[in-house]
């Protein structure tokens, strides 16, 4: 199956216009870095990560570009309420962003620009479409007059009358039109002098959509072959955007149009409710990584389809009690089989999982000779093809996954005494192949220590030597003679040591290697 993208634009999936070989261009609208990374700022990320990933992975020499929001509305009010400039906020809440994106191990982006560092050339776009009769002065101002593009609207699919009365727009006397977008904003007396830029419409700032065609234009030219972002950026930013930009190129702006599901959540009743901050329901980035791992995070990110909603689930957020929703607990459930998988790969390899070598593209040689692992690899595949679909291919690798810990069981190859060498080499086989889809959909398989484990103060060295002190409780009880009392008293005792780390969430595994412990997720 060839791979096939649904386009906003076309309303349908339709065949990749690019052959493996050729560059793809791909722009994905980035944060206004005016507040810490939420977890939805993560969805697009992590999302246009694994799509470049895969075209990657297909062949394709993929060049991304991720703009940050450095002058903006929210940002200067924000600024304003915490007594700080709007350049230290938003370099502060940037690097915040960099850091959210490291711990989902989002590695794909090649250009992060910034805003103010393209003013010029916004400023050079607003003069085209000036002089092209696409944009008028107004006091200071200058708006896109969107009555001179005849097709303005067909990205949401609706007439301008139809948007503008769905969008609630504000009546505004300087407009021609309502539905008219500012392409420059008159500085205002209350506004910081950060703020201001010179050019010929007078100091000001340019507005929201111009700085996405200034910076995908500039950096990636036009067509764009992907162009992402949220549903809720197809009207009025995308829409906008791409009128602006077809309106000064007098061309195609971009070939596909990406638009991922967003975030839904429900208070404890389990009414849906909206993520917002005078509820007290935003949670940070941050804050979640306390409680689960940012490959689990991704984890649950990617187990959805992208064009679908991301069910968070119920979560009861003034709880204390409850510091994830019902959802990311499940997740970091689920993602946990991967974790004790990846465990198990290193005490029968003897090599940590992120270390297993497996192919890195398409065209590397694969030696996949066990029909289980053939299926699993065309299904994965298809499903990947198909509108990059990672809910089935997460499905896959779940499938695959628990096949493999089935081989493991059935071999005895964590017991080097029986192990079997042909469901070994099976097994090795597997778990390259898993290796390589996990790399394809940038997940780990790790769980780093989160900070209720440290808080904790339960060192590895001492759960160890209370291993070893269990260990001899087993190994004395089993050498002394069965009718001696003291025998069933050192077996109470290890079975007390062994309850007691279960209550503090620590998980003693007994296996003919040994015994070994993790924690409880």
């Amino acid at each position: 199956m060839a791979l096939q993208i649904y386009s906003t634009l076309s309303r349908s999936k339709q065949p990749f216009h690019k052959q493996p070989g050729e560059t793809v261009t791909m722009y994905v609208c980035g944060p206004t870095v005016y507040k810490p990374s939420h977890i939805g700022h993560m969805v697009g990320p992590v999302i246009f990560d694994t799509v470049k990933r895969y075209l990657t992975w297909l062949g394709y020499r993929v060049t991304w570009v991720v703009n940050i929001t450095d002058v903006d509305d929210k940002l200067i009010e924000r600024a304003r309420e915490l007594g700080q400039s709007v350049t230290a906020l938003a370099r502060e809440m940037t690097e915040d962003y960099f850091r959210c994106l490291q711990a989902l191990n989002v590695t794909g982006i090649d250009h992060f620009p910034r805003a103010t560092e393209y003013v010029p050339v916004m400023i050079d776009i607003i003069l085209d479409l000036e002089a092209k009769g696409y944009a008028y002065r107004a006091d200071g101002d200058v708006y896109f007059d969107i009555s001179r593009d005849p097709d303005y609207g067909k990205l949401c699919h609706r007439d301008p009358e139809q948007m503008a009365a769905g969008a609630r727009l504000e009546i505004n006397p300087k407009k021609r039109n309502p539905g008219d977008f500012a392409l420059w904003k008159g500085a205002r007396p209350d506004e910081p002098p950060e703020v201001r830029f010179d050019s010929p419409f007078g100091p000001g700032r340019p507005g929201w959509h111009i700085e996405c065609s200034a910076m995908s234009l500039r950096l990636l030219g036009a067509p764009i072959d992907i162009h992402g972002g949220g549903l809720d950026l197809q009207f009025p930013h995308h829409e906008n955007e791409l009128a602006q930009s077809e309106s000064y190129t007098g061309g195609e702006f971009v070939k596909i149009w990406m638009h991922n599901g967003l975030l839904k959540l429900r208070d404890k009743e389990g009414h849906e409710a909206k993520m917002a901050g005078s509820l007290g329901n935003v949670l940070n980035v941050m804050d979640a990584l306390r409680h689960l791992s940012g490959d689990a995070l991704r984890f649950f990110i990617l187990k959805t389809h992208y064009r679908t909603p991301i069910d968070l689930g119920i979560w009861d957020w003034n709880n204390p009690a409850t510091p994830l929703p019902q959802g990311l607990v499940e997740a970091r459930k689920a993602h946990d089989t991967f974790v004790r998988f990846a465990e198990r790969v290193q005490r029968i390899l003897h090599v940590p999982f992120d270390q297993i070598p497996a192919p890195q593209r398409a065209s590397d040689p694969h030696t996949v000779t066990q029909p289980e692992h053939q299926a699993a690899f065309q299904r994965f595949r298809e499903f990947m093809d198909d509108d990059f679909n990672t809910g089935g291919a997460v499905g896959v690798l779940f499938e695959l996954v628990n096949h493999l810990n089935r081989v493991a069981d059935r071999g005895k190859l964590e017991d080097p005494a029986c192990a079997d060498p042909a469901l070994r080499e099976t097994f090795r086989e597997g778990v390259t192949l898993v290796r390589e889809m996990a790399n394809i959909l940038g997940l780990t398989f790790q769980a780093p220590a989160t900070k209720w484990e440290a808080d904790q103060g339960l060192t590895p060295q001492l759960l160890q030597l209370l291993i070893q002190l269990r260990e001899k409780l087993r190994d004395s009880a089993k050498a002394a003679p069965k009718d001696n009392p003291l025998r069933g008293t050192l077996f109470q005792l290890s079975d007390h040591i062994r309850a007691q780390l279960l209550e503090l969430g620590i998980i003693l595994e007994d296996r003919p290697t040994g015994t070994s412990w993790r924690f409880s997720r």
